[in-house]
């Protein structure tokens, strides 16, 4: 799936087809079948605002709709940005809000440990399945360099990895993987990519456009957030991802790696943004409160 080109234009169609009814019909046949497994996966990096409360309680509704279970997952991977304050007003604003879940962190459950910073070692093993199957590549380029190459993705808001920056066939990988480097995902530029979100129906996103090369891994030895978001999704059996619609190109990344990885791909629902007075979206950096509910 990650290399080589079929040059019939009667199996790419025929391609086209069964890929169609395995990611819109066979697929979402198996989802009815499955129990719904949702997850509330918050980042303490700062403290929540307003727009995680309607994401969160959007996430709790459904799973509990449906009689569903819900997973408590701390998405801590940055050791540089969270701290164990932000995680501690993560609980207490989601306890505040009313919001319970069935595993996860202080509940039993059989998918744990339920911290991603406790979870490095399935990352890795991940990482090495991808770099077997040829997906991804050791990155030496800078930010100051992917930046300067200017080209900017259809948003205007973010630098893609220009293809030409990836290494030749040639060269050699590192000895002491995943050493010091980062490694990136190798997309195929031109390519569509789609999928089906809930509540925004079909989307569609052009490779060199829209995404390139993603992250997967970093230098510093953690794992980038696509990639740790997939490993746990598939592992811990989530059927459903419930997150904002500022993650809809993320969405699309992480569906490259369900599909390199031969794992199936969960359902999307992405919720509308709360914005400020300016039209912006709400920013942990702008939250001074440790707290948006009383739990007393």
């Amino acid at each position: 799936m990650c290399v080589g080109i079929v040059p019939f234009v009667f199996l790419l169609f025929l391609s086209f087809k069964i890929s169609t009814k395995s990611y819109f019909d066979v697929m979402s046949e198996d989802k009815e079948r499955r129990p719904y497994r949702g997850r509330l996966a918050p980042t303490p990096s700062g403290y929540l605002h307003e727009g995680h409360v309607r994401t969160f309680r959007t996430a709790w509704d459904r799973a509990r709709s449906c009689g569903g279970t819900l997973v408590f997952r701390m998405d801590d991977l940055d050791p540089a940005r969270c701290s164990e304050e932000y995680a501690k007003a993560c609980i207490e604003d989601m306890q505040g809000m009313g919001l319970d879940w069935d595993e996860g962190l202080d509940k039993d459950g059989s998918f744990g440990p339920y911290e991603q910073s406790r979870r490095s070692e399935l990352y890795l093993n991940a990482l090495r399945t991808l770099l077997e199957l040829g997906c991804i590549y050791p990155c030496l380029k800078t930010r100051r360099e992917i930046n300067a190459a200017g080209i900017l993705d259809s948003s205007g808001k973010e630098n893609l990895y220009p293809e030409y920056f990836r290494p030749d066939s040639t060269s050699e990988l590192p000895q002491d993987f995943p050493g010091n480097y980062n490694w990136r995902f190798r997309t195929n530029w031109g390519d569509w990519l789609g999928y089906t979100d809930i509540k925004k129906a079909e989307q569609s996103f052009l490779v060199g456009k829209d995404l390139s090369d993603f992250l997967v891994w970093r230098k510093d030895g953690v794992a980038a957030y696509e990639l740790a978001t997939v490993v746990d999704d598939y592992l811990m059996q989530i059927t459903e991802v419930v997150r904002g619609e500022d993650l809809l190109v993320s969405s699309a990344r992480q569906c490259l790696l369900f599909d390199a990885l031969g794992w199936g791909r969960p359902s999307f629902y992405h919720c509308e943004l709360l914005l400020d007075a300016d039209g912006n979206k709400l920013s942990k950096s702008a939250r001074t409160l440790p707290r948006l509910f009383s739990t007393s």
